[in-house]
């Protein structure tokens, strides 16, 4: 006998049935774990199979097949990548151009017909909770920010980022073979979610999915492509409070990222740095050191207490900051080096709680005829130390 159904009556439960959205969202998670680990593997390359597909890739440009040479590490490949070649009116457009301007047209594509689908696009603002998306009805919007915003943030901005600072010497047009993981992971998502492109886009794709399954860095030119293993080494830290997994690069006791040719490159909680900073950190290294975000990092890996110490720095004065309740600014004397410009160094915590939970002590140079830390802070905003009290007491 069937029961009774009204208003208020409660469906049978069927275990065999599932909310769609959450199946979806499951693929999805599926394709940014999977290209994640391909970005960030250090299994050897698989030769052949790179070797295949960019192959493919320019018989695409109606280019013959290259001479393959395969080095170690990007630091390495600086010796045998050809220069880009610049365009002038008249000129053919060199391989490398040719191959950009095919991978252009074909994201174009796909990014039309993820909008013909009914699919939104590139929200104006990302959700910061990724159930928020979900909340919202927009699995697009999760695409979007958990998918190609976020691998993007982890491996080509991070990972890669980390790399080309290490590198120091331009090669021209390339690619970064598995750390292009971003926008494939976010085509293949969608197309695993039902999105069709067409046979010849997606055979396109899986070409460039290819390289990222299967090489590091490559280097096509007209007769050459130089391409490089995968790194031997990648040490990640989770970034602190991001909603959808981001990691960056960091080890404190050596390379964040290293190749089988020894090739190194070092990071400290994201910031690419000198292997020194890592390596050798002194004090005498910082005080000589231009770039501002290096010389915090190395302080940071230092430490504030032991830096202070070593660097033979003067305690000068002490004051309440009056826009950071229960905090105090420092101010110290810095001994002059070689090259550098007297200063003083103001000491200060951050007012703003950082993600995971921390306060952040960071340093400032100051013209060394400061004398009280209020007057040095409000230089450092362009005030005088009684405008800076007033200004932070009003707000």
């Amino acid at each position: 006998m069937t029961a009774p159904r009204g208003p208020g009556a409660r469906a049978p439960e069927h275990p065999e049935i599932v909310d769609p959205q959450r199946v979806r969202r499951q693929l999805a998670e599926a394709a940014r774990a999977e290209w994640l680990g391909h970005a960030l593997s250090c299994e050897p390359a698989d030769r052949p199979a790179a070797e295949a597909a960019i192959t493919a890739l320019y018989e695409l440009v109606d280019q013959p097949p290259p001479t393959f040479v395969w080095v170690d590490s990007p630091g390495a490949a600086v010796k045998f990548v050809p220069p880009s070649r610049p365009l002038s009116a008249g000129s053919p457009t060199w391989l490398e151009s040719r191959l950009a301007n095919s991978l252009s047209g074909l994201r174009a594509r796909f990014d039309r017909r993820i909008r013909s689908s009914g699919n939104s696009w590139r929200p104006s603002v990302l959700p910061e909770d990724p159930s928020e998306a979900l909340d919202r009805g927009s699995l697009d919007t999760w695409l979007y920010s958990g998918i190609l915003w976020s691998v993007r943030r982890s491996i080509l901005d991070s990972v890669a980022g980390t790399i080309r600072a290490a590198l120091r010497a331009p090669t021209g047009i390339g690619w970064y073979g598995q750390h292009e993981a971003h926008w494939v992971a976010h085509y293949d998502a969608h197309r695993r979610l039902g999105v069709h492109f067409g046979p010849e886009p997606e055979r396109q794709l899986d070409l460039w999915a290819e390289t990222v399954r299967s090489c590091g860095w490559w280097w096509p030119r007209d007769d050459v492509c130089v391409l490089t293993e995968r790194p031997v080494v990648v040490h990640t830290e989770p970034v602190p409070g991001a909603a959808y997994g981001e990691v960056r690069t960091h080890a404190a006791d050596g390379p964040a990222i290293a190749y089988p040719d020894g090739w190194r490159a070092y990071a400290w909680h994201g910031t690419p740095v000198p292997a020194w900073v890592i390596e050798d950190v002194t004090a005498e290294a910082i005080n000589t050191e231009r770039n501002v975000e290096v010389r915090r990092c190395a302080v940071e890996r230092l430490g504030w207490d032991a830096y202070i110490e070593r660097a033979g720095l003067t305690f000068v004065a002490r004051a309440p900051d009056p826009g950071n309740r229960d905090s105090e600014l420092e101010l110290y004397d810095v001994p002059r080096a070689p090259g550098i410009i007297a200063r003083r160094l103001l000491l200060a915590v951050n007012g703003s709680v950082e993600r995971d939970g921390t306060r952040r002590r960071y340093g400032l140079s100051v013209p060394p005829w400061f004398d009280d830390p209020v007057d040095a802070a409000g230089w450092s905003y362009g005030l005088t130390g009684a405008q800076y009290t007033g200004l932070l007491r009003r707000t």
